[in-house]
């Protein structure tokens, strides 16, 4: 029996990613990172700053994520987000850029709480990546 199920990452410019032989997907809900498996209750959940790290036969991708929409619904996982990359690919001026902006951003004495921790996600995540 397959342990695979479809997985589309959409993005304003493009269907970003199709893979049809995904094993897992983890992703960082708000609610915490959560793992997607063949079979997994249906869901729809928010996308915070993170990591979405995708495990299939081809290997183990990992993208950079801002916000965003995710569903699960019949082996089907669609991710909308305004904002993904691929994080071997990027240009390390690209990453010291917005880890630069972020920084400035959460500085600001005017930044709600739910904005704050979301920049602070958003820093803890590229720090990793530079």
């Amino acid at each position: 029996m397959s342990e695979e199920f479809k997985l589309e990452i959409v993005n304003p410019e493009q269907s970003f990613l199709l893979k049809e032989d995904v094993t897992e997907v983890v992703i960082p809900a708000f609610e915490g990172e959560m793992g997607i498996l063949k079979d997994h209750i249906s869901i729809i959940s928010f996308l915070k700053p993170g990591m979405i790290k995708i495990f299939s036969k081809s290997g183990e991708e990992n993208y950079y994520v801002e916000d965003g929409i995710v569903e699960f619904k019949n082996n089907n996982l669609s991710v909308l987000t305004s904002s993904i990359f691929d994080v071997k690919k990027v240009d390390k001026n690209k990453i010291d850029k917005m880890l630069k902006q972020a920084e400035e951003y959460s500085a600001k004495s005017e930044i709600t709480d739910q904005n704050k921790y979301l920049v602070d996600q958003k820093i803890d995540i590229l720090k990793t990546l530079n």
